[in-house]
Order: structure tokens, then sequence, then C-alpha cells
């Protein structure tokens, strides 16, 4: 039998969710029933938390537990920054599906991208971090400056294109 569970003790949970939309209880019931909180609402507070900035956008979602209260925090991962950055009209994911982001972002919003993203990132400095959001530039199917992505990063690496050390 597993040890009795200790209520003060503070517990993370992450969990995929699409923004602004109510997830099905019985996907969170699994990770958060045995801590003693309800899916429903959880779902609810999730729903609330992206609502405004991650409409329609696929994000992990941190929940911090403790004594019986999650704290929902937002972890965005670096192709829903790309996304966002799109400035994309919101789209109603039942009708439209396999959609393609063929948008054009500019190299300033990759490098703010890149600052946001640089404590999860595996890069020496920021440059490395930059090449990393870029390659998700290419999986988004956007384009950089009017550029592709490939080509940037490969001017990057030359030396052609300059990225402040900030």
């Amino acid at each position: 039998m597993p040890p009795k569970f200790d209520p003060s003790q503070v517990v993370d949970v992450f969990v995929r969710v699409t923004g602004g939309e109510v997830g099905a209880a019985s996907s969170l019931a699994p990770k958060i029933g045995p801590l003693g909180l309800s899916p429903k609402k959880i779902g609810d507070d999730i729903a609330k938390e992206t609502a405004k900035d991650w409409k329609g956008l696929r994000v992990t979602v941190k929940l911090t537990v403790q004594n019986r209260q999650a704290k929902v925090t937002v972890v965005p991962s670096a192709a829903a920054l790309v996304i966002k950055s799109l400035k994309e009209p919101e789209r109603d994911r039942k009708k439209t599906k396999n959609i393609k982001h063929s948008g054009n972002i500019s190299l300033d919003d990759v490098i703010e991208i890149a600052r946001v993203m640089r404590h999860r990132s595996m890069a020496k400095d920021l440059t490395g971090t930059v090449k990393e959001i870029l390659g998700t530039c290419v999986s988004v199917g956007c384009t950089v400056d009017g550029k592709d992505p490939k080509n940037l990063q490969q001017d990057i690496a030359d030396g052609d294109v300059e990225i402040p050390q900030d």
C-alpha cells in the first residue's frame, strides 16, 4: 500500500491543455485525484488562466499543489510562443483542422522568444537559443523577416547576422 499523502507537501503537476477550453475532467482525474482536488474545479481554473493570452493554443500548464490548493501557471513551449507572435486570428479547433502557419515574424520577435525560453534551453549562449527558436519556426512553417529560417540559422553560424548577447 502506498504511503499516506502529506497535505503540506508541495507537488508540481504538468498538464498539456488547449488554452481557454475546459478539458475533460476524466483526463485530469488520474493526475490530481490522489492529491485530493476536484478535477472539474481545476479544469475551470486552467481554462480561466489560459483564456486571455493562450486561447486556442496548446500549452503546458504547471499546477503547484499545496494544502489542497492548486496554483496555475502557464509554461509556454517555443512553438506556442512562435504561433502567438504570428498574431493569427483565433480559429475554431473543431472546424478548421491541420492549419498551416505560413505567416512572417521579425528577428526581434525571435530574439524576444529566445530570451523567454533561455532558462529552458541547453545552449551555451543566446545565439544558440535563437538558433533553436529558428528551428521551431521551420517546424511551425513560418518565415523570419521574409527569409527561410534555415538560411537565417546558417547566416548566424557564418557570422553574417549579429545576435546581441545580453
